[in-house]
C-alpha cells in the first residue's frame, strides 16, 4: 500500500523530509 505524503513548501523541514524519503530508498511512499 502506497502512502501519499504532501509537503507544503520546501523550507528547512520540507527539504529534510524529502531528503530522508529519497535516501531511505523506500518505494511505498509517494510525495
Amino acid at each position: 500500500m502506497t502512502v501519499k505524503v504532501a509537503i507544503n513548501g520546501f523550507g528547512r523541514i520540507g527539504r529534510n523530509v524529502l531528503r530522508g524519503i529519497v535516501e531511505s530508498g523506500r518505494t511505498d511512499i509517494e510525495v
